[in-house]
């Protein structure tokens, strides 16, 4: 396991309990648009899921299995008869379709690899993780510095915990050198919180900044934009193309990259992830109602601004 659950997840779960009583508000004072003088290098739109670009199934890792939460992640040709992934055609997205990554119950024993929780009854679900890198270190697709940003809708449920955010490359094959920069981690119960997140793991330089997001819409019934701008030595995270708030120095969060310099001597990449989870450090629903045995994450689109 590792962050995401993923790595010190009982850390991680503190952590986000502390952020409740200091969520930060969105900017409200008029700011540049983070797109503006920037050029789109790299979108996927989801007219069809492109499988030169990603790759599905648990995190790409040496680092234990790549699997976190109370789901399996499904490999692109599904897992006990369910594939979480399809296209879907949405009048709300931009180009009129959008990705959906799916989380069912399946509610019997499964037969999932390396998957710890295939008899467990609270962890029976398939759900989905889309990235553009894969477990021999190979990155298909990844990117220095950028504005990254992706268009999504969260599902409203009591366990499910979706996320946008990237990793570098070095860190599938070398554990200790991973930076993780969490674009948004939203929770299912929360339709207008959620947090943004910088984590350099492992070593005597690792470095953590946080700050939970109070937002003005619900994240659960529009979509929103969720993007983050990486640049030689930092990270911003934004919402809507809004910079958030620190509630730490109650100014946009402006975060040191402290690997930096390594990213840039060993022309390491960052690489997205999308990806559909299920939390753990919440009691089961009990009983499960019919209506929370499928739930849909939608993603409009995937891009990159230089």
């Amino acid at each position: 396991m590792s962050s995401l659950f993923r790595r010190d997840f009982i850390q991680s779960s503190a952590a986000w309990l502390a952020l409740q009583w200091h969520c930060t508000t969105v900017a409200a004072e008029p700011i540049d648009d983070p797109t503006v003088g920037r050029e789109i290098v790299f979108e996927d739109l989801f007219e069809t899921l492109d499988w030169s670009v990603w790759h599905a199934g648990p995190k790409a890792t040496t680092d234990g299995t790549g699997f976190y939460g109370r789901s399996a992640f499904a490999t692109k040709y599904g897992e006990e008869g369910f594939n979480p992934y399809t296209i879907v055609a949405d009048e709300a997205a931009e180009n009129g379709t959008a990705l959906q990554i799916s989380a069912k119950y399946i509610g019997r024993p499964m037969n999932v690899r390396k998957y710890y929780g295939n008899t467990l009854p609270e962890f029976q679900w398939i759900s989905g993780n889309l990235q553009t890198a894969r477990n021999d270190g190979t990155i298909l697709k990844g990117w220095r510095k950028g504005y990254f940003e992706a268009r999504m809708l969260f599902p409203r449920h009591p366990i499910t915990w979706p996320a946008f955010w990237m990793l570098n490359g070095r860190c599938i094959l070398e554990p200790k050198t991973s930076i993780e920069l969490d674009i948004v981690e939203h929770k299912g119960w929360e339709p207008t919180v959620y947090g943004t997140y910088l984590h350099e793991w492992g070593g005597a330089d690792q470095n953590s900044r946080s700050t939970g997001v109070e937002t003005p819409v619900d994240m659960t019934a529009a979509y929103c934009r969720y993007g983050m701008l990486v640049d030689d030595k930092r990270c911003i995270p934004f919402f809507n193309r809004k910079p958030v708030i620190d509630r730490r120095t109650g100014k946009p969060a402006n975060w040191p990259i402290t690997r930096s310099r390594r990213l840039d001597e060993e022309s390491d990449v960052f690489w997205p992830l999308l990806t559909l989870a299920l939390r753990t450090d919440v009691p089961f629903p009990q009983p499960l109602k019919e209506d929370d045995m499928l739930a849909h994450m939608r993603v409009d689109y995937f891009r990159v601004y230089e």
